[in-house]
């Protein structure tokens, strides 16, 4: 086995909160940072073009090609479950949707850590810290970092109708979903850059891969990481992993941070040993480390797809099932950056309440001009836009386990959707609202009849048997290394993301989220990730180290 070199830092996984450490790590001259990444360079023509995650979802180049294990909740289906296996991770292949969350999401987790520093008035600087909104400075945005969020790019005339038929529900209208309070509806801003997608590689790995104490291995696959014993307990000593045909170690003079996503880290904590000590035990792993909170406590939004069909106005079913059509789209994106390809896979949003008993919203809307039967299948033949509302603080929890001890093979991943009575309750409330929402006047010169699931189901009980036939995931797993208070048995991180029982490791991606944030997820793994930057510079104080510097794989 070859060392691959001695460095101040590794970190495990380049995608978005690894691109972001990556960047801010090597700020400091004085240290070595070694970043490995199991996938490829980003330069795959589709990860830019904002449409072009319909090319890089299911493709191995670009993606780990998971899948969950079947689901009693969804009438046993099992479902892809997309994750970015690429510079930039799951940045590159995602909706690109900017979105923080709510105020009580941050309050939550820094009462469950005992930490006020998670609260929202003391991560909302974070946010801002790399933020280059385009409306440009303000007390809630940042302007000059390098994570550029912008307004969409398009228009559609079915989307301003269900927007105004939302405000007749009770639904107003807001500028702005990223003040803490995300209630109401509006257009969603995107990380774009002039109508190409910003991934978290170009945006921080990039620059940051100009500093010569940066080094990039790419094609690289961890197979676990390196804990041995000292006089003051157990410390991570750096990684075993494998690229090019040759195996590895690296060594960690200060830290290893694992970035490897609500997947992989929990996946590569078990592989090496950290995790319950009887599921070890049964896949023939010596436990290291019995900490029975690896891999569960996973969390995701289950978004139920309405589709209904509409006449008399223009969606992208009718736009792109013409070779006229896909012509004028390709014309227009080359010409303006604008139009159908330049769009986000959801361009409207909204939050609602699915009931007076709800304190915050607790429903989020991602509605779309076309329709499709499912991931990956063409858009339907007919007019029609898809109206997806999905729980956003749902109570079903599942788990990431070993497959085996092969660490090529893919874990075991188990979401449990609608596994409790009060997920289903608010599934059956949320399709209920919305059909409200569509029978509003605002759509009714479209004439909206509703494909999927079916006007059939009537009743409470039909409605939650329908929210598991089309309930699909949209990409948003968190929690299996969750951050909590040390005397918490299922706390695998403590509030400044150090694992509890092994010295010099982090865990810094979504995983550590003790509750699932209100939105997309994205914008707060990156938070994650500065705030854990932050953490690091602060105690930063160990003596440095010559860095061995290795090519590429």
């Amino acid at each position: 086995m070859e060392s691959a070199g001695e460095y101040d830092y590794i970190i495990v996984g380049a995608g978005t909160a690894g691109c972001v450490l990556a960047n801010r790590l090597t700020r400091n001259k004085d240290v070595t940072v070694l970043l490995i990444e199991a996938g490829a360079r980003d330069d795959y023509l589709w990860i830019h073009i904002p449409v072009g995650y319909l090319h890089c979802i299911g493709n191995p180049r670009t993606d780990w090609l998971f899948n969950t294990e079947p689901d009693p909740g969804l009438g046993g289906r099992a479902l892809i479950y997309p994750r970015g296996k690429v510079l930039g991770g799951s940045s590159s292949i995602n909706g690109m949707i900017y979105m923080r969350g709510q105020r009580g999401d941050y309050d939550r987790w820094a009462e469950a850590c005992g930490d006020d520093s998670w609260r929202w008035e003391q991560v909302l600087p974070l946010f801002k810290k790399s933020e280059d909104h385009y409306r440009g400075a303000s007390e809630l945005h940042g302007a000059g970092g390098e994570w550029r969020v912008e307004k969409q790019r398009l228009s559609w005339k079915i989307l301003d109708a269900f927007r105004d038929a939302l405000e007749e529900t009770g639904v107003g209208k807001v500028d702005d979903f990223n003040t803490g309070d995300n209630a109401g509806s509006s257009y969603f801003e995107v990380n774009q850059r002039r109508g190409i997608r910003l991934n978290t590689a170009k945006a921080f790995l990039k620059p940051a891969a100009q500093r010569p104490n940066l080094t990039i291995m790419t094609g690289c696959h961890v197979e676990r990481l390196l804990v041995e014993e000292s006089g003051n307990g157990k410390f991570c000593r750096g990684v075993q992993f494998t690229g090019g045909g040759r195996a590895f170690t690296a060594v960690a003079h200060r830290e290893t941070l694992l970035a490897a996503g609500a997947i992989g880290s929990p996946h590569i904590l078990q592989l090496s040993g950290i995790g319950a000590a009887g599921h070890l035990q049964r896949h023939g792993i010596t436990p290291v480390v019995d900490a029975p909170g690896v891999g569960e406590n996973l969390q995701d939004h289950l978004q139920l797809r309405m589709v209904y069909k509409v006449s008399g106005v223009k969606t992208l079913n009718t736009s792109a099932n013409s070779w006229f059509g896909k012509m004028k789209i390709g014309l227009e994106y080359a010409l303006l950056r604008s139009g159908p390809m330049s769009m986000a896979p959801s361009q409207l949003g909204a939050f609602a309440r699915s009931g007076p008993e709800q304190a915050t919203p607790n429903l989020q809307y991602h509605v779309q001009p076309l329709s499709l039967e499912k991931f990956g299948d063409p858009l339907h033949g007919f007019p029609a836009f898809t109206a997806s509302v999905c729980n956003l603080r749902p109570t079903s929890r599942g788990h990431v386990r070993l497959a085996g001890t092969d660490s090529y093979a893919a874990p075991k991943i188990t979401p449990n959707y609608l596994s409790t009575e009060a997920d289903r309750r608010t599934a059956a409330a949320a399709l209920a609202l919305t059909r409200r929402i569509v029978g509003a006047p605002a759509l009714a010169r479209y004439q909206p009849q509703e494909f999927k699931p079916g006007p059939h189901y009537r009743t409470e009980e039909e409605l939650m048997q329908a929210a598991g036939l089309i309930g699909t995931t949209i990409f948003h797993p968190v929690g299996t290394c969750k951050m909590g208070i040390r005397t918490d048995p299922l706390a695998v991180v403590d509030s400044e993301l150090r694992v509890i029982g092994v010295d010099r490791l982090r865990v810094v991606d979504a995983s550590i989220m003790p509750f699932i944030t209100s939105g997309n997820t994205n914008a707060p793994t990156l938070m994650i990730a500065e705030k854990a930057a932050a953490l690091i510079a602060a105690g930063n104080t160990a003596v440095n180290i010559s860095a061995v510097r290795v090519p590429a794989v």
